[in-house]
């Protein structure tokens, strides 16, 4: 198969170092997938702060991409679900995907594809610690669902996002179908008990800025019942509804002092 660039890219490629042909195919290896034309995988790898900085040199930064990605992968994701869960209905296996698909979830799998390494930012955006925030990762991972799509069908991808998420299908308990929406449990167990809804609050934030962990506290019916620990204030506030859940939930209300 021989590699097509546009001469865009071709142009961008000796731009930004010797050494880029060589962090990309060392990328495609880990990803289980080689790109006919490059272009896809460059403009799946820009940020918009990294276009914005080489905008003289007919850059397009990856946020339409992002979207595409995303319906890809909602697409791909919603028939493995239908298939391995047929007698799901429709509410069940919204949770699920939504689930599969958060940032929460997608995050972690771009840093075991070390897609961070490769990703093109501006300076601005490097200096901040860009490389390791879920929400980029995120948004990187569906980018270069939608590249490898664009460069070689529905195939490929679903190939890749069978291999990554197979493990995420085969662990779920059907049993507990919260997915991590905790926090809509908590607030529907309370509302159900005539308590008023749960309120969270930021009690620490630890480490630097680029690596930051947010320890929150639940509180129902003025008392704290939980605490949960995340790197963003939306995965902290649902560990502790989780916690309060198994806590407050599982083990009895008289545990929690809520009866």
């Amino acid at each position: 198969m021989r590699l097509r660039l546009s001469a865009v890219t071709s142009a961008i490629l000796v731009w930004l170092s010797v050494d880029a042909h060589e962090q990309f195919e060392e990328f495609e290896e880990r990803l289980g997938y080689r790109f006919t034309d490059r272009t896809f995988l460059i403009r799946g790898l820009t940020h918009k702060s990294f276009a914005h900085e080489a905008r003289n040199r007919g850059m397009s930064d990856n946020e339409t991409y992002e979207f595409f990605g995303d319906s890809i992968l909602g697409f791909v994701i919603g028939e493995l679900l239908f298939r391995r869960f047929p007698g799901r209905d429709e509410g069940d296996l919204s949770k699920m995907k939504s689930f599969l698909v958060s940032s929460t979830n997608l995050a972690p799998k771009a840093r075991e594809l070390r897609m961070g390494e490769v990703l093109l930012l501006g300076v601005g955006e490097e200096r901040s610690g860009g490389r390791k925030k879920d929400s980029l990762l995120a948004n990187l991972f569906e980018a270069i669902v939608a590249s490898v799509y664009l460069d070689g069908g529905l195939e490929p991808v679903a190939r890749i996002v069978h291999e990554r998420f197979r493990s995420d299908i085969e662990a779920i308990d059907e049993n507990d179908l919260l997915f991590q929406d905790y926090k809509t449990a908590l607030q529907e167990w309370a509302q159900g008990k005539g308590m008023p809804l749960p309120e969270y609050s930021v009690i620490e934030e630890i480490g630097p800025d680029h690596d930051k962990k947010f320890v929150v506290e639940v509180n129902v019916n003025n008392r704290v019942i939980a605490r949960g620990t995340g790197s963003s204030k939306k995965e902290a506030q649902q560990q502790a509804a989780k916690e309060a859940l198994v806590g407050a939930i599982a083990a009895g209300e008289r545990q929690a002092g809520l009866a």
